[in-house]
């Protein structure tokens, strides 16, 4: 399963898609759900790999800074203030009108070591790591064109409630049945101008795993294509999201990790 995840105060509904898939096909593709509808719906599915695609942590010197040791506790602050962090919008936090990107020091770096350019990825079972596939945004972009955090803040206090429901949350628990972890949709679509329903119909209209009652729907939105395709590569990739591991970094257990492809 994916999640194609939304920030939103309102119309939330509007953006949120669940693809999923099945024996290498897409089988459904939901929405007009809210967040906690969504959530209840991945996690009434059972036996489930679930990729959301919103961040799972922060930048490991901002977790020190709260006071934070471990992934739980970020998850119990952001449930605690993250809201009053949306609505202030102070630094680190940027975005909003007139609140620019501030200025950091090397040791306050604004991306994850999962998302810096040239950084690198967790690589399933061998542990080892490689180049990022693309650039993700900051979480502490919470306003303009591309931002991520505002999704990320409302949709990390939702992990302890897939935790306590028996999933597995990678890269802090080896992988089994049911497990959730992050994902970046355009490292899996690869080159595509999501924008345009036209390149959207031609990347999935000869696509054999899209059966035709669903192609109209995953080409309908980009966040809709975007669920749909991270539930088909998932699936073709299950082999691997199985072999994946918990990680002894310490940093990456403070920030958390985004699956990529192989």
């Amino acid at each position: 399963m994916a999640v194609d995840w939304s920030g939103a105060v309102r119309g939330a509904e509007r953006r949120i898609w669940v693809a999923e898939a099945w024996a290498g096909e897409l089988v459904a593709l939901t929405g007009g759900l809210s967040r906690e509808a969504a959530v209840a719906h991945v996690v009434a599915a059972g036996q489930v790999v679930a990729g959301f695609d919103f961040a799972f942590s922060l930048p490991a010197w901002f977790v020190r800074s709260l006071g934070c040791r471990d992934a739980d506790g970020v998850w119990a602050r952001i449930a605690r203030d993250g809201e009053a962090w949306l609505a202030a919008c102070q630094p680190p936090f940027w975005g909003r009108p007139g609140r620019r990107r501030p200025v950091r020091g090397p040791d306050e770096p604004e991306l994850r070591r999962t998302e810096e350019p040239g950084g690198s990825h967790l690589d399933s079972a061998s542990g080892r790591e490689r180049a990022a596939p693309a650039r993700p945004k900051s979480v502490f972009q919470i306003g303009g064109a591309g931002a991520v955090g505002t999704g990320s803040l409302r949709g990390m206090p939702f992990l302890p409630r897939l935790r306590a429901a028996g999933f597995a949350l990678w890269p802090w628990d080896d992988a089994r049945a049911p497990m959730a972890l992050e994902i970046y949709p355009r490292a899996l679509t690869g080159p595509v101008v999501k924008s345009s329903a036209l390149a959207r119909e031609a990347y999935l209209a000869d696509d054999p795993r899209v059966p035709p009652a669903l192609l109209k729907a995953a080409i309908g939105s980009e966040d809709a294509f975007d669920a749909a395709v991270s539930a088909l590569e998932m699936a073709a990739r299950l082999p691997e999201l199985l072999t994946l591991r918990a990680t002894s970094d310490p940093v990456v257990r403070l920030e958390g990790a985004i699956w990529p492809p192989p």
